[in-house]
């Protein structure tokens, strides 16, 4: 099905499930799983047991809807996986409470646990993680991996019972020692160097990263930092060139040691190592770098800062370090906005960075919300996403989001996509009255007399 060679080593996303979190008071799920109407030279196959048929493993997913629908929602739920993960036995407090997001406009929901599961291959071999969860304790957690396609257990806890696999009991058995009731087991083995479970840690560690509007500080530190390594470097500017934004180098003045520390750390936040105490807080300034874009003009070169540059710039500055360490680790991106600030063909483009085996050999995934209808193709021709790689939000009538994915409605394929879905064809666009627009910008007395 795919035009490269089966992966038996690979590490990739097979599906993330989710239930009472953010606006999904009920289950969801995005699977990366390829389907019959895949676009078959995309698609990786990846070995995922010893002598099994290998699975057909997508690079890419695109989430449309109308604003307020839970696309966002959807990326926050998995990164907040990714957080519980790596901060709750570092970053926890010790004494009790979890920090959760549950579905808000459900008071006996509210109130009811969340759960949260990835099916990963990991190393060539599957894996299922999950765990449920309240707001004062892990109330179930459990991994499983299918080394010869039937599930052995590493570990199953149920509250403050921990039933472990043949593997590593006694380090497992020291881990439960160490264990906190709202601390997860794998946090707590990841902090033991528990062998067998530091792999899947670990993969919580490199992969999930979110970038969205309020990480763009964050990013452009990353970015900034691969400027300075000499073996990212021309990866970097060549990725700012490609953009067609006038770039052609960059100049970096040593920054103090306050900014340089604050760069650093954003760096450590960005990627999971540290804790950020104020969600809130801005990382530091890209002005403050020290760095400056050099742009050219017929044969003159000119250095312009931050303040100089367009917020198109500045969003592209800020994708490049997380999509090129994506690429380069073969890790999982997740984008919100996607198309925020940037031409449509620069994010088709950057789309096909991830589907194209040349250009992604590490079969890294790339999961993002978007509203370009442009990117789900047109009549003619296939747009950068195949119609299994396609999935829709809508909110109910109660406030709550549901996800569904466009081969649930069995597309032709000769649909123009696109169109179709900007027609309402798929459900997942706004309801629309020009009346209550054109109510809500008269007065009073003009409505009532019309």
């Amino acid at each position: 099905m795919a035009s490269e060679g089966v992966a038996s080593g690979a590490s990739v996303l097979l599906s993330f499930r989710a239930e009472n979190v953010r606006s999904f008071r009920d289950p969801l799920e995005v699977s990366m799983l390829a389907t019959t109407l895949a676009q078959a030279d995309c698609v990786r196959q990846v070995g995922w047991r010893e002598g099994g048929r290998p699975l057909g493993v997508l690079p890419a997913a695109g989430i449309f809807g109308a604003n307020a629908t839970g696309k966002s929602n959807v990326l926050r739920a998995m990164h907040d996986m990714r957080l519980h993960v790596l901060q709750s036995f570092r970053f926890g407090n010790p004494t009790g409470g979890i920090s959760r997001r549950p579905y808000l406009l459900d008071p006996a929901t509210r109130a009811a646990p969340s759960r949260f599961e990835v099916d990963l291959v990991l190393n060539g071999v599957r894996h299922e993680y999950g765990f449920v969860l309240d707001d004062t304790r892990i109330l179930e957690e459990w991994a499983y991996r299918y080394p010869r396609g039937r599930p052995a257990m590493l570990f199953h806890r149920h509250a403050d019972t921990v039933e472990l696999g043949s593997v590593e009991r006694a380090k497992g058995r020291a881990v439960t020692e160490l264990l906190r009731p709202n601390a997860l087991f794998l946090s707590t083995a990841a902090s033991a160097n528990h062998a067998v479970l530091l792999p899947l840690y670990a993969w919580f560690e490199r992969n999930l990263l979110l970038a969205e509007a309020n990480s763009r500080q964050f990013r452009q530190a990353l970015t900034a930092q691969l400027l300075e390594d000499p073996g990212a470097r021309e990866r970097v500017l060549a990725f700012l060139r490609a953009a067609d934004l006038g770039i052609t180098g960059a100049q970096m003045v040593e920054p103090d040691p306050v900014t340089r520390e604050r760069m650093q750390r954003a760096v450590r936040i960005i990627l999971g190592q540290e804790e950020e105490p104020d969600p809130a807080a801005d990382g530091p300034a890209f002005a403050s770098f020290g760095l400056m874009l050099v742009h050219r003009v017929d044969d003159i070169e000119v250095a312009m800062g931050a303040e100089d540059e367009s917020l198109g710039t500045l969003v592209w500055f800020g994708l490049a370090g997380p999509v090129l360490t994506a690429l380069t680790d073969g890790s999982v991106l997740l984008a919100d906005e996607l198309d925020a600030s940037l031409h449509p063909a620069l994010v088709a483009e950057l789309v096909r960075l991830f589907q194209d085996p040349a250009t992604n050999p590490r079969r890294a995934q790339l999961i993002f919300n978007s509203h370009d209808a442009a990117l789900l193709g047109e009549p003619g021709g296939a747009g950068p996403l195949g119609r299994d790689q396609v999935w829709f939000t809508e909110k109910r009538d109660d406030g709550s989001s549901r996800i569904y994915g466009l081969a649930d409605l069995a597309p032709r394929k000769e649909e123009a996509i696109g169109r179709r879905y900007l027609a309402g064809r798929y459900g997942a666009v706004p309801i629309l009255s020009r009346q209550q627009f054109a109510d809500a910008v008269r007065g009073p007395a003009e409505v009532d007399g019309r």
